[in-house]
């Protein structure tokens, strides 16, 4: 990324609390390339100027640590390039995470990414979040998904692979407070109630942005 994307990914998580050293800064920008170079042959984000990656997608995955703490186990659902999963990662080293996606081109330059990356305690999986429980039932802290699904869907895929203190948290954007009461009644009949929304202005853009935090009843 050039010296400006970079200056607006600092200030950016730093206004969100995150204070990245020269390693974190140096492995999301390598992250950021490679997604660059993978870009230009397959389709994984529209977005692909360097500040436009910086801000809507780096520190947009970062907004995830004003509730995400490590260590632990944490399931990403539908991460697409990586999103958040793998700039969470590399800012929360001790976190075990599992990444889910169903397009295979997506979860093969996440295995690329990592690799490139060295991280460890990684997994990318190209699967189907309902299959997880087979696998998974019981086993994470923290289950995530970015602009992903209704509430209700996302829930119902991870109230399985949760554990019985965990949290899910989806991450979502202006219309959550409307969303969140839509859902009420669906989330009580599965057994699962909100715990909170924390609403705030996404650095860099202002756009509004909202994590809503879901718990077992």
């Amino acid at each position: 990324m050039n010296q400006g994307a970079k200056d607006l990914l600092l200030a950016g998580a730093g206004e969100l609390g995150v204070e990245l050293s020269s390693a974190q800064l140096a492995s999301l920008n390598s992250f950021a390339e490679e997604l660059k170079k993978w870009n230009r042959k397959i389709n994984l984000t529209a977005i692909t100027d360097d500040e436009g990656i910086a801000v809507k997608h780096l520190v947009d995955s970062l907004s995830l640590l004003k509730v995400v703490k490590g260590p632990g186990r944490l399931l990403d659902i539908g991460s697409g390039g990586g999103f958040p999963c793998i700039p969470v990662k590399i800012v929360l080293p001790d976190l075990d995470i599992v990444s889910v996606d169903a397009v295979v081109k997506k979860i093969s330059f996440q295995k690329q990414a990592v690799r490139l990356l060295k991280l460890e305690h990684f997994n990318a999986m190209h699967v189907r979040a309902e299959t997880l429980a087979a696998d998974y039932a019981d086993s994470f802290d923290w289950v995530v998904s970015r602009a992903f699904s209704d509430l209700p869907s996302f829930v119902a895929m991870a109230l399985p692979v949760l554990k019985s203190d965990g949290r899910i948290v989806a991450m979502k954007g202006r219309n959550a407070a409307e969303e969140v009461a839509a859902a009420e009644g669906a989330l009580a009949e599965m057994g699962a109630k909100v715990d909170f929304v924390a609403e705030f202005r996404l650095p860099g853009t202002g756009d509004a942005r909202s994590l809503v935090v879901i718990v077992r009843k």
